[in-house]
């Protein structure tokens, strides 16, 4: 058999397989033979047909499945033996001329290349890595907050400035359908309220999702809205008010602190703050290192030149999956994918030249800490070695699990990584500044 690569551009190849009688008459003698005692046709006895009527009758399939074996195997050991890095899997070109009965049989399958480039993590940049403090402002509302959750709710008549409304937020093209309640500082306008004042249980109020709230990853959390839908979401919600309180605000007192943080963490306002401020500063900085990295990914994938073999990914496209492709519907997938698939490579070039490696160590301890961190929001802020290993081992028997906790840890490698190489001017701010600059409001 004769092999060889054809380039098309500096990303396609096409691989060209010659394929002679040589290549595989012993195996299809061989499946022949096999063949013989099973054989049945009309006249004969099953195992007594003649080897020109088997051959007539069989022949032909057995040839073309052999055949189609040779060459699989060959296209595998040749991908690997040439170390070809492949976008895809290799396709086969259609051929109108070609025939089985030719004494060479030429295959030929086009491939599509991972491209090479150069990577500069250390590249001049305007990228900012925010510090987010919880301002007097925040830290003091959440304080309100927590007096009313754990108040005494009156209940009230009709909906006024300072009442909480329970209720269900719907959405049937969107699938929303969501029990919760609300008040007048949820919104980010705080005129949206004013269309709830006056009414009563029953009545409905419809509002628009596109910037109800400061910051739209609230959309999650109060309307169960998925975070691929929440950016930009412009629909209208029917709120149907189930319930009217308002709330006696509950003492601060050393019950409550007990309450919320477990005894003797927290004995005073002034530490009650301070914990409300280290809490929220600590989910801030995972939002701030979520816009880092999607920043310095939007900067790598933009200032990172490569051609990607896009003509042969879709149709690749078109080939993969249960439910097959138009072409029209590939172009489709292509442009919606491109950005991650270029992301995905210099990814793999980051890590590959900083020699991150992720080992099971590495999982094992970022999943012990997710474990604590779960356990410590529900209440369970001492548990023993034995309760989280026992917790983590389960966790880490699950092979999904496994691959998206690994996913994970190579996200926070990466971090760490682009935090020390591309080198972001850093900037503190408040909540609602850090606000402001992700969404530009």
């Amino acid at each position: 058999m004769d092999i060889k690569r054809v380039a098309t551009d500096a990303v396609t190849e096409t691989i060209v397989m010659t394929v002679v009688h040589m290549d595989y008459k012993g195996q299809v003698a061989k499946r022949i033979n096999e063949k013989m005692p099973l054989a049945t046709v009309k006249g004969f006895r099953k195992g007594a047909v003649p080897k020109d009527l088997v051959e007539k009758q069989y022949g032909k399939g057995i040839k073309q499945e052999e055949i189609q074996k040779v060459v699989d195997l060959a296209l595998e050991r040749f991908v690997q033996s040439e170390r070809l890095n492949l976008l895809g899997t290799p396709l086969a070109k259609v051929n109108e001329d070609f025939s089985w009965d030719t004494e060479e049989l030429v295959f030929e399958y086009e491939i599509g290349l991972v491209p090479n480039f150069e990577l500069d993590l250390e590249a001049k940049n305007d990228i900012v890595k925010y510090v987010v403090s919880a301002d007097a402002k925040l830290v003091d509302g959440q304080v309100e907050r927590i007096q009313k959750q754990f108040g005494k709710a009156i209940p009230q008549e009709v909906v006024a400035a300072d009442s909480d409304v329970t209720g269900t937020f719907t959405n049937e093209e969107k699938g929303i359908n969501n029990a919760t309640t609300i008040a007048a500082d949820l919104f980010k306008d705080k005129a949206t309220f004013d269309l709830f004042i006056g009414k009563k249980v029953g009545d409905v109020v419809t509002v628009n999702t596109k910037g109800l709230f400061e910051d739209d990853h609230q959309l999650m959390d109060v309307m169960k809205v998925s975070h691929d839908d929440v950016h930009g979401l412009n629909v209208d919600v029917n709120f149907t008010i189930e319930a009217i309180n308002t709330a006696e605000l509950a003492e601060l007192n050393q019950e409550l602190f007990d309450k919320l943080f477990g005894a003797g963490t927290v004995a005073s306002l002034e530490e009650l703050k301070a914990k409300i401020k280290e809490d929220a500063e600590n989910q801030f900085a995972q939002q701030a290192d979520q816009k880092l990295l999607a920043d310095v990914q939007d900067f790598l994938i933009e200032n990172t030149k490569f051609d990607l073999p896009s003509e042969f990914l879709k149709k690749w496209l078109q080939t993969v999956g249960e439910k097959k492709l138009s072409p029209e519907e590939a172009e489709v997938e292509y442009t919606r994918s491109e950005r991650g698939l270029r992301f995905q490579l210099i990814e793999g070039r980051a890590m590959a030249s900083s020699d991150i490696k992720i080992t099971f160590e590495d999982l094992k301890t970022f999943t012990t800490k997710n474990i604590r961190q779960q356990m410590a929001q529900f209440g369970q802020t001492n548990p023993t070695d034995e309760e989280v290993q026992g917790i983590v081992a389960r966790v880490l028997s699950n092979q999904d699990e496994v691959k998206r906790l690994s996913d994970q840890v190579v996200a926070e490698k990466l971090l760490e990584l682009f935090k020390e190489k591309a080198n972001p001017t850093t900037k503190e701010v408040t909540y609602d500044e850090f606000i402001a600059a992700s969404y530009g409001e």
